[in-house]
């Protein structure tokens, strides 16, 4: 079936969009660009001489073939579209930009195979590897050839085969073909991190029918978005792994096809990535315009303080800001003051991280939800925003902050329809407005809210003894607060000594990124803050979040221990919906059970995106509706480094 185009009326689109989850990730999350495989249909970021065309989805039930896939089979780009409209196409290539590392074990790395458990990844290896298909910064959901030129869709959404492009090559230039497709399918899915294996479970099987085409089949329970998924895998070589151990950590840099192949690295202190000159896919057009950096250079750092003196003196030269105080008083020095170093806030359409402090269930002082609950009504969002973080941040309330999933209000008559089977099995609650945290007073001891947090406790079971709060087992409670870096330290202290006056001993303990890495894969903490990207279009993914065979597998992202019978049926509503009024009603059914479960205390968010540079690059005039494009639409400007004197 030829898909039909026509040419698209500028749609009315909500401003509550997300990013794929990191989990999904490609070499695009360094650029900013893989928006996600979630979203909503939007309007077109039009340049001088793209046109641009809406295409139309297949009719239900029948076989089609098409450039590209999305979660409805809706695609905003036609076939041989010439780039995306959010990059400059006559981008220059050349410089080099440096960064931090904002992920995973950020003072360290001790292996590039970043696909699997054992041992902590070195940053940005997703770039070495290409993938069947590839994301758009202005279309959360949908993908578009890569390495597969096409892909033929059955009539019952099952069977998926992608034909490849014959000039599509790994960096010794052998070609990449369907076996080394399927090879990179089963060793993820026997081999790989537990999160992939758990995603892929529901793909029977791949077939390398010749060099150029490779098949998949996808069992009828799957999820909606698996082929997505599938097509973002990224693709190893079969010949370059044999005799080797993929579940081992290696420091052998394995072969890829990506835009970028690693460099000079040393563990401990920096990786770095070089452009590949002969690249393959270098004027795809899925890359025109992108990957305009001849280096791109990740540095570990122990410090937070030891970093942001990297970036003043020139050592690191983008740099993402997180710190609310340091964004408002950490800018004075020379290089800001002269116009060397610039600061800007960049306004998208993406949805921010959804994070909080979650308790460990697995413990049985978390078990009882009027305790987690008490907790939460310790921290005072209020007093913190204003006097630590400047007023910059909304309290999160939602698993879908900031998008049209989010629960409001009653349940309409479409979520009771998903919740009524689950009376007697969930709170009450779930079937009236969704949870909220208080608004405080503002005084950083709001006494109501103590003496409701109190009252919860009691009701729990828990006495007071002079300064010491004791459970019904008579130890005294205490609680720990795991984190890899002592950035949050001066929100959790006063949150602390709140907890302190409620007689609840409350103590941070920072430990190496290392060993909070491999305390969180053995689910060894009591309280753990974590930040997760949402999802407009979720899917398979939310069972690695809050699934129940998640939260008892090691290494899993089930930080909470999250085993509810509701959630994990509801969880199947949301990936198995088809539209996307079906996933909005489905998702905010789920986020009113989640909410119910008092699973974390939830911290805030800001829906924009910080960024400070050296005044050493430009960029396009637009930027993908779904992300800031930094830097990876970004080019190194020779001019500008020479005008200011640049010695990167």
């Amino acid at each position: 079936m030829v898909r039909r185009s026509r040419t698209p009326s500028p749609p009315s689109v909500s401003p509550e969009v997300l990013r794929r989850s990191s989990l999904l990730a490609t070499r695009r999350d360094l650029f900013g660009l893989a928006g996600g495989l979630i979203g909503v249909t939007l309007a077109a970021h039009l340049l001088p001489g793209v046109a641009l065309a809406q295409e139309e989805p297949p009719p239900p039930g029948e076989a089609f073939e098409s450039h590209g896939l999305s979660a409805f089979d809706d695609l905003q780009l036609p076939k041989n579209f010439p780039h995306f409209p959010y990059v400059n196409p006559d981008a220059p290539k050349g410089g080099k930009v440096t960064m931090r590392v904002t992920q995973g074990s950020f003072d360290t790395f001790n292996t590039l195979n970043a696909y699997v458990l054992q041992g902590d990844a070195a940053a940005g290896m997703s770039m070495t590897f290409d993938s069947l298909m590839a994301g758009s910064g202005d279309e959360p959901d949908a993908l578009y050839g890569l390495v597969a030129e096409s892909v033929s869709v059955s009539p019952d959404r099952r069977t998926y085969s992608f034909r490849l492009r014959p000039e599509a090559r790994f960096h010794d230039g052998t070609p990449i073909t369907a076996d080394d497709v399927v090879f990179s399918f089963n060793i993820l899915k026997e081999k790989g991190h537990p999160s992939y294996r758990a995603l892929l479970a529901e793909a029977e099987k791949a077939v390398a029918e010749g060099d150029d085409v490779v098949t998949f089949t996808l069992s009828e329970s799957r999820g909606r978005d698996l082929h997505l998924l599938i097509a973002s895998l990224p693709i190893f070589s079969k010949a370059w792994w044999d005799g080797r151990d993929f579940a081992a950590s290696t420091l052998d840099a394995p072969l890829g096809s990506g835009a970028y192949k690693v460099g000079r690295f040393e563990v401990g202190r920096f990786i770095e990535f070089d452009r590949v000159g002969d690249y393959w896919a270098r004027d795809l057009n899925v890359n025109v315009g992108q990957n305009n950096f001849d280096k791109i250079r990740y540095e570990y750092f122990r410090d937070e303080q030891v970093m942001f003196e990297a970036f003043k003196s020139g050592l690191i030269n983008f740099h993402e800001e997180y710190t609310a105080s340091l964004w408002a008083n950490g800018y004075d020095f020379a290089a800001f003051r002269d116009g060397r170093v610039k600061r800007e806030k960049i306004e998208t359409a993406a949805a921010p991280n959804i994070q909080g402090w979650y308790f460990n269930t697995r413990r049985d002082k978390f078990a009882d939800p009027r305790v987690r609950e008490a907790i939460g009504l310790a921290f005072d969002f209020e007093w913190t925003n204003a006097k630590i973080m400047h007023d910059a941040y909304e309290r999160t309330t939602s698993f879908f902050e900031h998008t049209p999933l989010k629960a409001e209000g009653l349940p309409s008559p479409e979520e009771l329809a998903l919740l009524e089977p689950f009376r007697g099995q969930v709170p009450d609650e779930v079937f009236g407005e969704p949870f909220v945290p208080p608004v405080s007073d503002g005084s950083g001891n709001d006494r109501n809210q103590l003496r409701r947090a109190f009252q919860l406790l009691t009701e729990a079971g828990y006495k007071r003894e002079g300064n010491v709060l004791r459970g019904p087992d008579g130890k005294p409670f205490e609680i720990e607060f795991l984190d890899a870096s002592a950035r949050l330290q001066p929100h959790i202290q006063p949150f602390q000594a709140a907890l302190g006056r409620l007689g609840i001993k409350a103590t941070s303990r920072i430990v190496d990124p290392s060993q909070y890495q491999e305390r969180l894969k053995n689910y060894d903490f009591d309280v753990v803050s974590v930040a997760r990207r949402g999802s407009l279009t979720p899917g398979p993914e939310l069972r690695v979040f809050y699934g129940s065979e998640a939260g008892r597998t090691p290494g899993g992202m089930n930080l909470a221990g999250i085993t509810n019978p509701a959630v994990d049926a509801l969880i199947e509503r949301v990936a198995n919906t088809r539209t996307r009024e079906e996933i909005t009603v489905a998702a905010k059914a789920l986020d009113r059970v989640l909410r119910a479960g008092r699973y974390w205390v939830p911290m805030w968010f800001r829906a924009d995106e910080w960024y400070a540079f050296w005044d050493v690059f430009s960029r396009p005039d637009t930027s993908p509706r779904y992300s800031s494009g930094a830097p990876g639409t970004w080019w190194f400007d020779a001019d500008k480094a020479k005008r200011i004197g640049w010695r990167g």
